[in-house]
């Protein structure tokens, strides 16, 4: 079964997107649409993409600022649960305290100040490696936390500039956490030593990407909590590179 339809991890991404936060981490889609409006002042905000968008926060707070949203996700039940949230205002999921303890919660767009974004955004299940021709000529494009869950990340980091508009923005975050279960090993871009140097997912992206992008500033580190339990937490670094297409 994939891990990513069953109800134990629904019920942790609404958490993670819309729950309280944890050790003094803030919201991390919320932070990353953060940095994508700054990265995007001055600049045309007609359409957005957000690809891997789970249950969808950082969908919604760009429809804050962008005419039109997109979040596409490969898990039917992360977009049924964002598509839900959107037309209904709200949605409850049971966060675990341990064992088959635990309390249903509640979340609402109201709550967080995105009823009114959420006019501005749609949902969709999709492989980000095979988009349709209808995902063009977007202005920015976010990738949270997909690159290290593709089967050839490559492949979709060499295809990506077809997506965006000239100059668009394309805002890459991930931990690089690397496994084969995902991502077969000969479709690695770094994470392995070449000629006897280390070759990091970054310095892969960095490659891939100079052909048709340049890097806007420095990769940043951007942490996330995720609630496993009341006493079980996953604590994660993503990094969060930003490019502008130049050709």
């Amino acid at each position: 079964m994939n891990v990513y339809e069953t109800d134990e991890l629904l019920g942790q991404y609404l958490g993670f997107h819309f729950g309280e936060s944890y050790f003094g981490v803030g919201n991390y889609p919320a932070r990353c649409a953060g940095i994508c409006q700054e990265l995007m002042a001055g600049r045309e905000k007609r359409k957005a993409l957000d690809l891997g968008c789970a249950v969808g926060r950082t969908t919604f707070e760009l429809g804050r600022v962008f005419e039109q949203v997109v979040g596409v996700d490969l898990s039917r039940r992360f977009v049924d649960a964002a598509h839900n949230l959107r037309q209904d205002g709200e949605i409850d999921y049971f966060r675990r305290d341990e064992g088959e303890l635990g309390t249903r919660i509640t979340i609402s767009l109201e709550e967080h100040g995105l009823a009114r974004a959420a006019e501005r955004v749609s949902f969709a299940t999709g492989d980000a490696c095979h988009l349709g021709e209808e995902y063009r000529d977007y202005d920015l494009i976010f990738a949270g936390n997909l690159i290290d869950r593709l089967q050839d990340p490559g492949a979709f980091l060499a295809d990506i500039h077809q997506r965006l508009a000239e100059g668009g923005t394309l805002v890459v975050s991930s931990p690089y956490t690397l496994m084969e279960e995902f991502t077969p090993r000969g479709n690695w871009i770094g994470g392995f030593e070449r000629n006897g140097e280390p070759r990091t997912v970054l310095a892969g992206m960095r490659e891939i990407l100079s052909h048709h992008f340049e890097e806007i500033q420095p990769p940043q580190d951007v942490p996330f909590v995720i609630r496993e339990t009341r006493r079980k937490f996953q604590h994660t670094i993503a990094e969060l590179s930003a490019w502008r297409r130049i050709r």
